[in-house]
């Protein structure tokens, strides 16, 4: 089984930037399609960007296009999520997940393991 630890949230201006990590416990991290999501308070769990396991596709949510970069260090079993022009409704506990899927990496439901999750606050 694939544990998940997220870090590098925090509280941050609008405008600004974080990169969240996620490192998994084992090496086999890189053999999984990797995702980041996120959940607002009384909100469903919103898909904020994707790899695929084959490393040759990434995949945005609209709100973030342009703005979020997913990346991967398989050396390090570690996915980024750098997030820049933060705006507050970014505001969140983002999530990473592993999936054995190659498609649909939109839907939480093609992932089987998730992490804890980290807060992101961004203040106006």
């Amino acid at each position: 089984q694939v544990q998940l630890v997220e870090s590098g949230g925090g509280l941050v201006q609008a405008g600004g930037s974080l990169r969240l990590s996620c490192t998994a416990s084992e090496g086999t991290f890189s053999r999984y399609s990797r995702g980041w999501f996120r959940q607002a308070p009384g909100k469903e769990r919103e898909f904020v960007a994707a790899i695929d396991w084959i490393g040759s596709n990434t995949y945005y949510g609209d709100s973030v296009k342009g703005r979020f970069t997913i990346s991967r260090d398989d050396a390090k079993n570690t996915l980024y999520l750098h997030v820049n022009s933060l705006k507050p409704e970014d505001t969140a506990v983002y999530y990473c997940a592993a999936s054995a899927s190659l498609v649909e990496l939109t839907t939480p439901a093609r992932y089987y393991y998730w992490g804890q999750g980290t807060q992101v606050t961004v203040s106006s």
